[in-house]
């Protein structure tokens, strides 16, 4: 288990990234979900080690992280949102390297990183520079770094950013593979990809935990009331609206309401984005939907 208490950071620039952020998490695909800005690769480089917060501790399987962070490294695997690689170092080279980083030993590593660059489907370009690789090949290999040394606590910031559908689908496959026996924190703020692959989801929103639960829990108090209409409310007590989006070039809305909000409305299953938008409009930070 990963427990979080009462986490707070501010950087030098006065910003209040994180506001005593408290989590219990378990074993599984768990997705932190928040807009750009809401401190979600704050907390990610704070469980990583790579910056202290200001008060507040956590602990992962007994690890007392802020006490014996060397400890939390060598059961940790890490993907930042961007990393760089060496230019002309291939990709069987590159994780010798990043093995040896990480104080694995030769015979522990080797067989590894051949049954690595066969699950993140990087086998066939072994031997190719790493620099030379598409994004989505970069992103499968930032996995494989993070699986070296078969670390029982994962953090994945913003894995499928920038990739296209075929990409995102295989790291799908590869994500869904390798969290049934660790526990994999997957933040994004695509909320496509949390509802599709995580049994639990964390709101972050403006450095704050806005509920934490799995996915059923959190958009149980939207059944029965999310529409789907071409024609646009006007809002009011009764009429939220959450979502606009386009089919074709026609504007469809979505709308939270207890009964029928317009003649063209049709009731529709609540979803985790529903609930997403919601939280955003509840805290100001969602007006497209407005207009």
């Amino acid at each position: 288990m990963l427990k979080i208490s009462q986490i707070d950071k501010k950087y030098s620039d006065k910003t209040h990234a994180l506001k005593d952020v408290s989590l219990s998490l378990n074993n599984g695909m768990v997705g932190l979900l928040g807009p750009n800005g809401a401190g979600k690769s704050s907390l990610m480089r704070t469980l990583a080690c790579l910056q202290s917060p200001d008060s507040g501790r956590y602990s992962f399987d007994g690890i007392d992280c802020l006490e014996n962070p060397q400890r939390l490294r060598r059961t940790l695997g890490y993907l930042p949102q961007h990393f760089g690689v060496y230019p002309n170092m291939s990709c069987t080279a590159l994780l010798e390297h990043i093995a040896l980083l990480k104080g694995l030993r030769r015979a522990d590593y080797a067989p590894q990183i051949d049954k690595l660059l066969e699950l993140t489907n990087l086998a066939y370009v072994a031997n190719k520079s790493v620099a030379s690789f598409s994004g989505g090949m970069k992103q499968r290999f930032g996995i494989a770094q993070a699986l070296l040394g078969n670390p029982r606590l994962l953090i994945m910031d913003e894995p499928t950013s920038g990739l296209d559908p075929a990409e995102r689908e295989r790291l799908h496959d590869v994500l869904v593979t390798i969290s049934q026996d660790k526990l994999v924190i997957l933040s994004t703020h695509i909320v496509e990809d949390i509802e599709n692959l995580c049994h639990h989801v964390a709101l972050l929103i403006d450095g704050s935990i806005i509920e934490s639960a799995d996915v059923e829990t959190l958009i149980a108090p939207l059944k029965g009331a999310i529409w789907h209409s071409e024609q646009r409310p006007a809002e009011n007590q009764e009429i939220s609206i959450l979502s606009k989006s386009y089919r074709f070039g026609v504007p469809a809305w979505r709308l939270l309401s207890e009964s029928k909000p317009t003649s063209t409305a049709v009731l529709c299953e609540a979803t985790l984005q529903d609930r997403y938008f919601l939280e955003l409009k509840n805290k100001g930070g969602q007006d497209v939907a407005t207009k």
